[in-house]
């Protein structure tokens, strides 16, 4: 007698029960839970059915109902624009060096700050680190630009140097590396917080038996906290690698401007020249709906090849 079938069901009997089990000892837990999924339905999956104005010439008088059907138009222009291999590729490369340079940064930003032996010295750090984050964009980029300005600090100290002074924001070949430094800047402190909290649990009778074993501080930071927050480091490198396509259009719209397209424009500012400012609704949304895809592949392939090198998966 096959009982596949009856395994099957027993499982599933099982695996309910326990989900009720959980919810009668947790229910206080689950019930904090709601606002917040709540607010993740709402307002990420409930407009998920707005995408079928990527496959309409969208008219907001019309409706999403009475809107003409246009089928993969939007995305033929896209793909067939002129500058879609441009925005493409300096998306990609502004992403790769920020995942280059940023990554990094924050986790050995971490891993120095836990050795500071001082607590004042320490919460001092933070502070000063952390407030750069609630600068809003449009603070940050200014304080960038009067650094960077004819008359700022660092074409000042080129003068000191014997160097002539630069328009860095009129050269091209300046803007990806202005970007990724302001960037770091601004999100050194915040970003390095979780591995701040990660380097927290890790047991400090492994740095006691590392000390005995006559490891210095660089010995210790390298077998004992790297491994110790190895597992929160692939997590984050996934996520970041799944969002390579969303470089944000705020700080390069305040930056750029039309004599450094070359490698400042990007597929969200491209988007918002050809798709927002020109009421091109659909057109955008298309657009968004790749970046999506490719960023969800993305998310996929960086999670698969991470579980296949030993490590933590997000899925």
């Amino acid at each position: 007698m096959n009982t596949a079938p009856r395994k099957v069901r027993a499982r599933k009997r099982s695996v309910s029960y326990r989900f009720q089990l959980a919810i009668k000892r947790h229910w206080m837990l689950y019930l904090m839970l709601m606002p917040m999924l709540a607010v993740i339905l709402i307002f990420s999956y409930g407009p998920m059915g707005g995408l079928v104005i990527a496959f309409q010439n969208y008219r907001p008088a019309l409706g999403i109902m009475d809107s003409p059907f246009v089928g993969l138009q939007h995305f033929r222009d896209f793909f067939g624009s002129v500058f879609f291999g441009r925005v493409l590729r300096n998306t990609l490369l502004i992403s790769f060096w920020g995942l280059v340079w940023g990554f990094p940064a924050a986790i050995i930003f971490a891993l120095l700050l836990n050795e500071l032996v001082s607590k004042k010295l320490k919460k001092a750090v933070q502070t000063a680190t952390y407030m750069p984050h609630f600068i809003s964009v449009v603070v940050a980029v200014g304080i960038t630009r009067m650094f960077i300005n004819n008359d700022g600090i660092i074409n000042d100290v080129r003068v000191l140097l014997g160097l002539d002074r630069i328009v860095f924001l009129n050269h091209p070949e300046y803007f990806r590396s202005i970007f990724v430094a302001s960037g770091i800047w601004q999100g050194l402190g915040f970003s390095s917080i979780i591995y701040i909290a990660a380097l927290a649990g890790v047991s400090t009778e492994l740095y006691d038996a590392a000390l005995v074993d006559g490891a210095n501080r660089f010995r210790k930071i390298w077998h004992v906290s790297i491994p110790g927050i190895m597992p929160t480091i692939s997590i984050m490198l996934i996520l970041a690698i799944g969002g390579m396509l969303s470089v944000g259009a705020e700080r390069i719209l305040l930056l750029y401007n039309p004599g450094i397209y070359e490698t400042a424009d990007v597929i969200s500012t491209f988007v918002f020249r050809r798709g927002i400012a020109e009421g091109r609704h659909g057109f955008a949304a298309a657009v968004g709906m790749f970046n999506s895809v490719i960023n969800f592949v993305l998310l996929l392939s960086a999670d698969r090849i991470s579980k296949m090198m030993g490590q933590r998966g997000l899925f």
